[in-house]
């Protein structure tokens, strides 16, 4: 976090804007503060910064099982890595925005290891960014030394945002709030910080009869209880043995195809075989080791966009479930 970032952060406590470097913090070459302690100047409550990234959360917490699996999969699907346009192809046709965001503030909740974030910088925009769990590392440094966009990425929840509310350009939140207790009021916390004439980009999983029916919802009862190490080796072992099946009934039943296994994998979207496997390793541990998982129906979400006032807004189908997409009314 650079020391001029500093200002635009509140107490998650007590949401005041004094927030102050509380001990000689140990700043790079590019203005970073690498390592410090912020105090919050009314309630005193300390939060450390570490390897560059400011902690407003406990370290323990039910997204621990992202942190896992970001850390040990840090640059498998950044399109600098793959060579491809997978993400930067999901954001855009998610959000229809330029790809030229110069000047615009962009918030970004559950980042993940940064695979929308190197995205997003590439606009040009100065991007916030956020993870609950320990994945936030591997964003920072995957994503710190962007040649356009400026970042700034912290440890925060997406249910008490440390950042003034009605002040980014626009908000995003892809693969995300399904995986929180509860995906509406993560909704209505992210509303608060776009600005009036601002836009909130979403998606979710969808909720479906076809959905429930997946293996995932089957073998989650076991697989949630499971140790994490443990479950990954597991999944580890299993699904480079299994891809080459799946990639025979995918490609001789479609889709259908795809969900008669208890793992995914992508070799329709043009990985190479080695990327493929590490992909389906990282997204079948994604599927079974999470503590929650709530998809959402497409009515509910357009509720969700009507109840928090918004009148210009399109909640469709995308490729990840239902998307939703809206500007906030000035009003």
């Amino acid at each position: 976090m650079k020391l001029e970032k500093l200002k635009q952060f509140c107490c998650p406590a007590c949401k005041s804007f004094d927030l102050a470097i509380a001990s000689s913090p140990h700043i790079d070459e590019a203005g970073r503060i690498q390592e410090g302690t912020l105090q919050c100047g009314v309630c005193k409550n300390e939060f450390l910064i570490t390897h560059g990234v400011a902690r407003f959360v406990p370290q323990d917490n039910y997204a621990n099982s992202f942190g896992f699996q970001w850390n040990a999969h840090a640059r498998t699907q950044l399109d600098s890595f793959s060579g491809l346009t997978i993400s930067r192809d999901r954001v855009f046709s998610v959000t229809r925005w330029a790809q030229d965001l110069s000047g615009d503030r962009i918030l970004e909740a559950g980042s993940g290891a940064g695979r929308f974030t190197e995205v997003l910088l590439d606009t040009g925009a100065d991007v916030f960014t956020f993870d609950y769990s320990t994945a936030c590392d591997a964003n920072y440094y995957n994503n710190k030394d962007s040649a356009r966009g400026e970042l700034t990425c912290f440890q925060g929840d997406i249910f008490n945002i440390p950042l003034a509310e009605s002040s980014f350009d626009k908000v995003f939140c892809l693969g995300v709030l399904q995986h929180t207790p509860d995906p509406e009021r993560a909704f209505s916390c992210l509303v608060k910080h776009v600005k009036p004439g601002g836009c909130l980009a979403i998606d979710v999983y969808t909720k479906s009869f076809g959905h429930w029916l997946q293996w995932k919802y089957i073998l989650r009862p076991i697989t949630t209880k499971m140790d994490q190490a443990r479950l990954y080796n597991l999944i580890s072992k299993v699904a480079p043995l299994l891809v080459p099946i799946a990639t025979i009934l995918n490609k001789t039943f479609g889709r259908f195809g795809r969900r008669l296994l208890p793992i995914v994998q992508y070799d329709h979207l043009g990985l190479p075989k080695d990327l493929n496997v590490q992909w389906s390793i990282l997204d079948t541990f994604d599927m079974y080791a999470p503590a929650h998982d709530h998809p959402q129906s497409l009515p509910a979400v357009k509720r969700w966009f009507e109840e928090a006032g918004f009148k210009d807004f399109d909640v469709r189908y995308g490729p990840n479930g239902v998307v939703g997409v809206g500007i906030r009314p000035n009003e």
